[in-house]
């Protein structure tokens, strides 16, 4: 039978489900689609979302919650650039903060000139930045990012432990990091993804890095399903994935298989 044909079996504890974002619009994306010399203005350093970004956070946010996703959902992972960060906490974060509740928001008020109020860390899933899922890097400056200790202020709940240093020694002024990279990062973030002991995971990142990891996975499937997973992310659209683990990246033993034994001698049996 030909492979690329067969459907594939797989334990479910050996799989989780990934909803993958690519940020609402920034400033970036308006000036960059009228002069692509724009990219290069150092006005778009970490580049915020625009109006029609909010209204685009406000739209899937309601998505998210009538399709009772949102009630699924066990971790954020966020790329840690202004514009990613807006989005994850706008979508996924929890109701407006309340005066009296004693726990840090998601996001300080009007934080990247959004005029938009403070969201609170109650009732929502935990958030975690990640460089590994940020946009390919170098040259451009709304790509690169700023300190983690001025995010730390801006983003008081999001969990920036895993980012290894406070400045952004991963952007270069001079050298853009390539496609084959790019791609070459995501597949070392999927088995990262693997290893956590979520199973249903949102990852809110950018174009670029969405593309080129999904372009690196597919050949296993038919050309349909290939093409279908490598097309380019619109801004603040959602995509929900299954990545399985056939290399034994992940160490979860199943909570729903039952081994079928009775409180007698179990007897074999080679009746089908």
């Amino acid at each position: 039978m030909n492979s690329g044909t067969r459907e594939g079996i797989y334990p479910l504890h050996r799989s989780k489900t990934i909803h993958l974002v690519r940020h609402a619009q920034g400033v970036h994306n308006v000036l960059g689609e009228k002069d692509h010399s724009a990219y290069m203005s150092e006005e778009l350093f970490d580049a915020h979302l625009t109006p029609l970004g909010w209204e685009q956070v406000d739209n899937l946010r309601k998505h998210v919650h009538m399709s009772g996703l949102f009630k699924n959902i066990e971790l954020v992972v966020v790329s840690p650039l202004l514009r990613t960060m807006q989005t994850a906490v706008g979508v996924f974060g929890g109701e407006a903060s309340a005066d009296g509740v004693d726990m840090p928001p998601l996001v300080a008020e009007n934080t990247g000139s959004s005029n938009r109020r403070a969201v609170s860390s109650l009732n929502c899933p935990p958030f975690i930045a990640m460089e590994l899922c940020r946009e390919n890097m170098g040259v451009n400056l709304y790509n690169k990012r700023r300190c983690i200790s001025e995010y730390k202020h801006m983003f008081p709940a999001i969990d920036f432990s895993l980012v290894e240093t406070d400045d952004d020694v991963w952007w270069s002024p001079d050298t853009k990091e390539t496609f084959e990279d790019v791609a070459a990062r995501g597949v070392k973030f999927m088995k990262w993804l693997l290893s956590r002991k979520e199973k249903e995971i949102v990852v809110v990142s950018h174009a670029v890095f969405l593309h080129r990891t999904l372009d690196a996975y597919g050949d296993d499937c038919h050309p349909t399903l290939k093409k279908e997973m490598s097309i380019y992310f619109k801004n603040c659209e959602l995509r929900s994935m299954v990545i399985v683990d056939r290399s034994m990246i992940g160490s979860d033993t199943s909570k729903t298989d039952f081994l079928g034994k009775t409180d007698s001698i179990d007897v074999a049996s080679d009746v089908v």
